[in-house]
């Protein structure tokens, strides 16, 4: 199976690159599936009924969240009907939507997508890796799914690698969102599963991670508040692509994707 998966969707622009671009990735790389994480789509933080449509009719196929899954209360009004799109599992059992994803192929097998939440520097949230386990025993043998991607969604780049080797063996990939910097780590680890620290972002070149520089720096460098604002002009998609065996679930191949509106 080939597998797209899109780092970190960061506002209009990054909307805007998908739009114009995914169709043509898709056909470059001969794409089965793809999947997006999109807990920034919406002027940079959470996700709109309207927005996920659209990214939808752009070519992704399933969705992922991350810690601004709810920054937008428009999302509690559908994401408790909509199987594609896959928020963090190990949170509150009180928090609406669905902990996995499966995508069917046919032919060339079934995918199951998984999301969770690191806790080094982020909100309080329960053990990734315990979560892990229950969502591996829970769905994967049920479902009949030979392959498992999971979206790490994690501030620290050492819990991010942590859980490659965590799951080494018993998923086909573990890629690293949320820090918006897409890492040069990409690599088959020693059981068959591919990895990468961080996918990177889709959005504004001229940015801080997506948002507006001067705010920014508003920010950061005379600590005064301001409202961020997703930064304009020129984007790119950060994306990873892989090759995944469907009868064993092993990585065969994965290389990290960069692309510029010209």
């Amino acid at each position: 199976m080939n597998i797209l998966f899109i780092g970190d969707i960061v506002g209009q622009p990054g909307r805007r690159i998908l739009k114009d671009k995914l169709a043509e990735l898709r056909k470059k790389y001969s794409i089965d599936v793809c999947i997006a994480n999109a807990e920034n789509a919406a002027a940079g933080f959470g996700l709109t009924n309207p927005i996920a449509n659209d990214l939808f009719s752009f070519g992704v196929d399933i969705i992922t969240m991350g810690n601004h899954t709810f920054a937008r209360a428009d999302l509690f009004r559908f994401i408790e009907s909509e199987k594609r799109i896959v928020r963090p599992a190990n949170v509150t059992a009180s928090w609406p939507g669905f902990d996995y994803a499966l995508f069917d192929a046919g032919e060339k097998g079934k995918l199951l997508i998984l999301n969770l939440l690191g806790r080094v520097g982020m909100d309080p949230c329960d053990s990734p890796y315990a979560a892990a386990d229950r969502l591996l025993s829970a769905y994967k043998t049920a479902l009949g799914a030979s392959m498992v991607l999971v979206d790490f969604h994690a501030e620290a780049t050492s819990e991010k690698v942590a859980m490659g080797y965590y799951l080494d063996g018993r998923v086909s990939l573990v890629i690293g969102t949320h820090t918006h910097v897409q890492t040069a780590d990409e690599k088959i680890l020693e059981r068959g599963t591919g990895h990468i620290t961080d996918a990177g972002m889709t959005g504004a070149v001229n940015s801080v991670l997506g948002m507006d520089v001067e705010v920014s720096l508003r920010r950061l460098v005379e600590q005064l508040p301001g409202v961020y604002e997703t930064a304009a002009g020129t984007a790119m998609i950060n994306a990873v692509f892989a090759e995944v065996d469907p009868v064993k679930g092993k990585c065969m191949h994965i290389e990290r994707i960069q692309w510029f509106e010209t």
